[in-house]
């Protein structure tokens, strides 16, 4: 029995984790050197996967850690946009407002908060959608908008289109590392363990003490943040900003396909289902209608019959986790039993 107890291990980090970090790590590096060498198409569509990423990881950071499963996101997508234009047009360096307008829409997250957290389930789901199209409607009253037909961060012609493309690019990965590990130290905090045992059972986790409703604020100002932010990156990179583009449901609809691909509740398949969508669209996207089509027909097939996604199948299949968030149990012998925060 002694032997037996000797044999049981509990463990967070692996050989295969420590790995995947440096070579996380590794790969930024090379990243960051992408506009020296790559041509001015290939940094542009590197940045928009590097925004993609951002989403994925905010939408599962809420929903699939959270529990909190919203279809109003694309609220925050917009409001980073626009805050982004109201400055720049104050006078504020556009580059600094892309931050300064997140910040703000991170502001205006916490007292929506108050009152969209008492929500549970639909109820919220629906209930940020119907805050999207608000939202919507009051951009469009806004005269430097002009309405539908909007308008550009015209202060980016001050920088030559090189230049502009570059910090366009670093900005963009930066943030994602940026934002990525402030995600990842936060889940494998004691705040994280706290999340998840929210999204597991609320009542549960209120009965042995965690502040649910200050512990769920943290996580949905976060999640707002972060997608302000790729709001505000992917203005820059377009330069254009039209209301019904930015605070269209479709940007919600991609983060949760890319989090249904790759595995919801994982850290990795957020990454992963960004990665893979990506691809679909730079191959697929000029299908048009077929193309969103066939994303909603892979997202319910997914859902039926890989419901754990991609991700979720490759741990349970080769036993492999590269960014844990939570621990394992290691037993002794062949058997493995896992389980997370």
């Amino acid at each position: 029995m002694t032997a037996l107890a000797n044999d049981i291990s509990i463990e967070r980090w692996t050989r295969s984790s420590r790995l995947a970090l440096s070579t996380m790590a590794a790969v930024l590096c090379l990243l960051a050197l992408a506009p020296l060498v790559l041509g001015a198409g290939a940094v542009d569509r590197m940045t928009a996967l590097f925004v993609y990423v951002i989403l994925a990881a905010m939408w599962n950071a809420l929903a699939g850690f959270g529990g909190l499963v919203s279809v109003g996101q694309q609220v925050f997508f917009g409001l980073g946009a626009y805050f982004t234009i109201r400055l720049a047009d104050a006078g504020l360096n556009p580059f600094l407002s892309l931050f300064a307008a997140a910040l703000i829409t991170g502001a205006i997250s916490l007292p929506l908060s108050l009152f969209m957290l008492r929500l549970k389930g639909g109820e919220f789901a629906i209930g940020m959608w119907v805050i999207s199209a608000l939202t919507h409607m009051l951009v469009n009253l806004d005269r430097l908008i002009q309405g539908e037909t909007g308008t550009s961060l015209i202060s980016l012609n001050a920088y030559d289109g090189g230049t502009r493309r570059a910090v366009i690019y670093w900005l963009t990965l930066a943030s994602m590392a940026a934002l990525l590990g402030a995600l990842f130290t936060l889940l494998r905090s004691r705040t994280g363990a706290a999340i998840q045992a929210i999204r597991d059972n609320e009542d549960a986790a209120a009965a042995v003490g965690v502040h649910v409703i200050g512990t769920k604020r943290l996580l949905f100002v976060l999640a707002a943040f972060g997608i302000a932010v790729a709001g505000g990156l992917w203005l820059a990179s377009a330069t254009t900003f039209q209301p019904k583009t930015y605070f269209s449901v479709q940007w919600t609809a991609y983060m949760i396909f890319m989090v249904l691909v790759g595995g919801i509740g994982k850290f990795e398949g957020a990454i992963l289902g960004a990665v893979l969508f990506f691809i679909i669209e730079t191959f697929f996207g000029a299908l048009g209608v077929w193309y969103l089509i066939s994303l909603g027909a892979t997202a319910v097939i997914f859902s039926l019959y890989l419901p754990r996604g991609l991700w979720g199948e490759i741990e349970r299949r080769f036993d492999l986790q590269l960014l844990p968030v939570g621990y394992r149990l290691k037993l002794p012998g062949p058997t493995k039993i896992q389980w997370k925060q």
